[in-house]
């Protein structure tokens, strides 16, 4: 019961206490962070990627650890012993956010909203996994409170702190590859169950699992097995399907060397659409505008095993994971959601091309010390809220037009499916009592 009424408390009166703050770049409560400080981190998911994210900022003080899976904390307070561990992070926040710089946010996707709103409210900064969100709505009320506490933001999409990307971006922006009108970006996800029913019936509980925190905001459902662990990626309540899970990865470099921002349209081919979980496979198809003297471009994504054509680039087959950026005088290719080894063709052979000067810094392809790095008052990340969030609300837009049956006509400013008001309740939905931010 204690437990209870402290989230009460928290939630309650968090907005009025913090609310008014205006944090510069570089402090939190009031304490600026010199360059050789350490930040005061909470890890908010110390499983799964939390491993990896927690072991990411190991560099610094890990004051905090959080997750509902008692093994889990246990393993992790091995690791870091003078931390303090919760298994709610609303708890957490209360009790310790004084004492904290900075969160990372590791959970399932319908977590990570709650989870980066509260934080922020209390002026820490914000290491969120991708997709950002769990609904476009959520991305975009994201972005807007970054802005309003000023705090320093990254996304976990790891491959945009890598060298590859940037030089990519580079090489298409300088016009080697000519105008691009075209992309095509694929995965061999879902490798997971997707496009089925939800499981029938019930589980015992694991004794090591906090069943009713795992849920979160999302609708109460009996413990089953088939949701937890990584099997939630498939259900709509808690994860966003292959597309939400790779396309923050695979589509992030067309999306920034082409400056996409938001789409016009969005269309989705599916096995079929289930309304518990995503489809089998998917080919969701992005119509975005002219931006500048830049052509409009069609950007086709595929999951569940499908992919484009080979004959776009003159090959017998393409990998499992990859991209293709159509230009006018060549095609840049890559396997995998890494640019690591880009191709730059032309009629089936590798163009020869002197590199562009380099416009973005390198950061050793390490996502973490570039996000600690401007939380000590550094350059910013390049993945921060500005750039993420307009990926984030892309990538799920296809979500948004596969669930819905139609074609998203889509109105960016207002956040609304043009002559389509059942799209509302994919675009926002809302959570659970007592899980309100």
């Amino acid at each position: 019961m204690k437990a209870n009424l402290s989230r009460r408390r928290f939630l309650g009166t968090s907005a009025s206490v913090v609310g008014p703050l205006i944090l510069p770049s570089g402090s939190l409560f009031g304490r600026k962070v010199s360059p050789n400080e350490k930040l005061n981190i909470g890890v908010i998911g110390a499983g799964g990627k939390g491993t990896a994210d927690s072991e990411g900022v190991m560099s610094e003080n890990i004051v905090a650890l959080c997750d509902v899976d008692e093994r889990t904390l246990r393993a992790r307070k091995g690791r870091f012993p003078k931390a303090q561990t919760f298994s709610d992070y609303r708890v957490m926040l209360e009790k310790v956010g004084d004492k904290l710089d900075a969160v990372t946010v590791s959970t399932p996707d319908h977590h990570h909203f709650p989870a980066s709103m509260l934080a922020m409210q209390l002026g820490l900064h914000v290491y969120v996994q991708k997709p950002l969100a769990h609904s476009v709505w959520q991305a975009r009320e994201m972005l807007k409170l970054s802005r309003e506490k000023k705090v320093i933001t990254q996304m976990g999409n790891q491959g945009h702190s890598y060298s590859s990307t940037r030089k990519l971006v580079e090489v298409v922006r300088s016009g080697i590859i000519g105008e691009v009108k075209e992309a095509h970006v694929w995965t061999d996800r879902p490798i997971w169950p997707q496009g089925m029913d939800r499981p029938k019936g019930s589980k015992p509980v694991p004794e090591y699992l906090d069943w009713d925190l795992w849920l979160g905001a999302a609708p109460e459902r009996p413990y089953h097995d088939g949701y937890h662990p990584f099997k939630w990626r498939g259900f709509w309540d808690f994860g966003t399907g292959a597309l939400g899970d790779m396309g923050c990865h695979n589509m992030d470099a067309a999306f920034w060397a082409l400056d996409l921002g938001a789409p016009t349209s969005v269309m989705a081919d599916v096995s079929g659409v289930n309304k518990d979980t995503a489809p089998k496979w998917s080919v969701i198809r992005y119509e975005f505008p002219a931006r500048g003297e830049k052509p409009p471009v069609s950007l086709t994504w595929y999951d569940g095993g499908k992919k484009p054509s080979p004959d776009i680039i003159g090959e017998k087959s393409l990998p499992k994971n990859g991209s293709l950026i159509v230009g006018s005088k060549a095609t840049i290719a890559f396997r995998e959601w890494n640019p690591n080894g880009f191709r730059v063709l032309a009629e089936g052979k590798e163009l020869n091309y002197e590199d562009p000067d380099p416009v973005f810094p390198r950061v050793g392809d390490n996502p973490y010390k570039e996000w600690i790095k401007a939380c000590k008052g550094g350059s910013l990340c390049l993945s921060n809220f500005e750039y993420s969030v307009p990926l984030t609300e892309m990538v799920l837009l296809g979500n948004v037009a596969l669930r819905s049956s139609r074609k998203i006509e889509w109105d960016a400013e207002n956040l609304k499916a043009r002559g389509n008001p059942e799209a509302d309740q994919l675009i926002r939905s809302e959570p659970r009592r007592g899980w309100g931010v």
